[in-house]
């Protein structure tokens, strides 16, 4: 077995990280899954017990959620209408033991076309602040994630936070697709962002669709048509297939990519109309 270390400081995982490749284990639901079988060879260094980086975190003009924070934590936190989406992706996660066990961070450094954290996220307009010995650098979440299994992260490099701005008047919303609830793959999934100004027209609309590409999308021409309208009912009426033009979904075992993107076109209508309505 390679060498496993456990620090309980950050300095000392991020000089842990200076010198040597380790693979960063931040909870292990994705990690021992596809090793199961299979002698782990590889350095590994463990977060978990770090406990700066786990928790939520009200920094005035954003929200900081730390890095080992679980999706339990996210279920269980008193947070803004602009986190339902957020949470309600949360708790869609695996199964509970899962949900108990697995982090953000983990999650989203995995980097799974199908990882129900990023459109929720993405939605939220969040950054990963990364850290190493030489300092801290943020990077906006969409430019985070590069393709399938592929991130911005560096070697020596640890994901510490996700910052993400508060909109105090945002409302939001998830919806997944998969063959049951929980314990499943998704299809498609979508997350929705809007926020209302006073006069009742649309303020702020963030609409991220996920497992309908290598990484999740954020659809920027619908959500520039969506603002300054009436923030009513029928705003979902004004979503058309060409908005999902950025899209491109795959053939596989769980649907066809005509199947994805027509569903993803019923979820981003029905994730419109939920986020108003919460």
């Amino acid at each position: 077995m390679g060498a496993y270390l456990r620090p309980l400081t950050l300095a000392e995982a991020l000089s842990a990280l200076a010198s040597t490749a380790y693979t960063v284990l931040a909870g292990g639901t994705d990690f021992y899954p596809v090793r199961s079988g299979q002698a782990i060879s590889e350095p590994v260094l463990d977060i978990t017990a770090i406990a700066a980086l786990r928790g939520i975190r009200d920094a005035g003009a954003q929200w900081r959620i730390g890095a080992t924070t679980t999706w339990t934590d996210i279920v269980r936190a008193n947070l803004p209408a602009q986190f339902r989406g957020l949470q309600s992706a949360a708790g869609q996660i695996g199964g509970v033991q899962i949900q108990n066990t697995g982090t953000m961070a983990g999650n989203i450094c995995n980097a799974s076309p199908a990882a129900d954290g990023i459109p929720a996220l993405m939605a939220l307009d969040a950054q990963v602040e990364l850290a190493s010995s030489a300092g801290l650098r943020t990077v906006a979440l969409t430019d985070f994630v590069l393709g399938s299994r592929k991130t911005a992260r560096h070697a020596n490099e640890l994901l510490t936070a996700f910052l993400i701005p508060k909109r105090d008047a945002a409302r939001s919303s998830f919806l997944k697709l998969g063959n049951r609830r929980y314990l499943v793959i998704s299809i498609a999934m979508v997350a929705a962002v809007i926020e209302v100004d006073a006069s009742g027209q649309v303020r702020h609309a963030a609409i991220a669709v996920g497992s309908c590409s290598a990484v999740a999308k954020r659809l920027h021409a619908l959500e520039q048509k969506l603002i300054g309208q009436p923030a009513l009912p029928a705003l979902s009426d004004l979503v058309e297939p060409g908005d999902l033009l950025a899209l491109t979904p795959i053939d596989d075992l769980r649907g066809t990519g005509v199947y994805r993107r027509d569903a993803a076109l019923t979820l981003v209508k029905r994730a419109i109309e939920e986020a108003l309505h919460e």
